[in-house]
């Protein structure tokens, strides 16, 4: 056997290492002294188009410095407006918040002026389960072109606990930025169900609140601002780091919750019968106030005494109230906004070639039953789902319906003579 026969038979991967006899395939370079195995190839080649993929996607939503304007508070509130139903005025408060944040943001990019230094001010959405929070963020968000990652607050506890610590919330944003740490360290933690991990201390006991206020402790860093160290979680590992640093400083953290039972404490704040004793004036619930106009006249003392501990409250010191969804809001929600479910239930039908027409009656319905069961807007595609169920059924075995107009009685699971079969 000749040197360059031995040198062929003996020849590895110079990526993987892997002898050619374990190997399916082996290129080799023009000397023989390189070569690449077919699995590496394809590696390399996945490699390249994820890199590809993340590159276009931030190009697409960075853009350029000169061509990216922050949107007036005007033009953010319309834009929401596009998509969510309704919360006029806590619109307004978001739209100033997030408009003057960025505007923060960009102040700090440019050479330090003289003057007062602009601190951060983070959110906080109240309102009930189904009024609009998470949508309102998720936005936010798209209209800013940032990355947005929605963390639950109920997961998390302190470090040394089981469950999530507080970093997963940025390791969320960094996937959701293509570990682009700058594109992550001005994107929007949006955090649900804050009012759960409320402090217990009325409940009594000895033992620590590992979901309650030790969890409200462990935000308060990272919402107020500092460079956190986050595990990084993914498809690999970059340039062999277990860890980035993030610099939280500049992340927008909306906070929301339903505070089921917040609306008792501003009353009783609020009210002017506060006489005790056998002879004090009590408020039946038809007396008071609806909650949503209660919500709006919420104080960071309300959040204290419902749980909220006061450094918390300091770092979220805007507060967004949201109103219950009516009927009538319902409706509007079910046709009005640009992915409003009907039009999605009518787009499933057009592609079984049926132009489908939601009547007044029809839509009402869902709407009263979302209204009956306090379930707001979260209920809606439940509800549609399972009173179209016997149409999606029948229609795309029936080739003879064109079109169908969708009533109350169709609601209530009153078929049409041309569907039954």
């Amino acid at each position: 056997m000749d040197d360059k026969t031995k040198k062929r038979t003996t020849i590895k991967c110079s990526f993987c290492g892997r002898q050619r006899a374990k190997l399916k395939r082996l290129i080799t370079g023009i000397t023989l002294d390189v070569a690449i195995c077919s699995e590496c190839v394809q590696l390399c080649h996945d490699i390249m188009e994820e890199e590809e993929q993340q590159e276009k996607k931030l190009s697409a939503v960075v853009g350029s410095a000169e061509e990216h304007r922050l949107p007036t508070p005007k033009e953010i509130k319309a834009k929401l407006d596009e998509n969510v139903v309704g919360q006029d005025y806590a619109k307004k408060i978001l739209a100033v918040a997030v408009y003057n944040h960025y505007k923060r943001i960009k102040d700090q990019e440019l050479i330090a002026p003289e003057g007062a230094k602009l601190k951060k001010s983070n959110i906080m959405i109240l309102g009930p389960t189904g009024s609009g929070k998470t949508l309102l963020a998720q936005t936010l968000a798209e209209i800013l072109n940032v990355p947005l990652a929605i963390a639950d607050a109920t997961t998390l506890t302190e470090a040394g606990y089981v469950g999530e610590d507080v970093e997963g919330m940025l390791n969320k944003l960094l996937m959701e930025a293509q570990f682009d740490t700058a594109l992550a360290e001005k994107g929007i933690v949006y955090i649900d169900e804050i009012d759960k991990i409320a402090r217990r201390d009325s409940r009594g006991g000895g033992t620590r609140d590992v979901s309650g206020e030790g969890v409200q402790q462990a935000l308060l860093k990272m919402i107020e601002g500092t460079v956190a160290n986050v595990p990084v979680k993914g498809k690999r590992k970059l340039a062999n780091k277990d860890t980035i640093e993030i610099d939280t400083t500049n992340i927008l953290f909306i906070c929301g919750g339903a505070f089921v039972g917040i609306a008792d404490i501003i009353h009783e704040r609020t009210s002017d019968k506060k006489t005790l004793g056998f002879g004090s004036a009590v408020a039946s619930k038809n007396e008071r106030p609806p909650i949503g106009d209660l919500l709006e006249q919420v104080m960071s003392t309300d959040l204290a005494t419902f749980g909220i501990i006061p450094e918390l409250i300091g770092r979220v010191p805007i507060l967004a109230p949201l109103h219950d969804l009516d009927e009538d809001m319902l409706v509007e929600i079910l046709q009005q906004p640009k992915d409003a479910i009907a039009k999605q239930y009518k787009k499933l039908f057009k592609m079984d070639g049926v132009d489908v027409t939601f009547s007044d009656e029809a839509l009402r319905s869902v709407a009263r039953k979302a209204t009956e069961l306090e379930c707001g807007a979260r209920g809606l595609r439940s509800i549609l789902e399972r009173a179209l169920l016997e149409i999606m059924y029948e229609i795309p075995s029936n080739e003879s319906v064109t079109e169908l107009v969708i009533t109350g009685e169709m609601m209530e699971g009153v078929l049409p003579e041309s569907l039954v079969s």
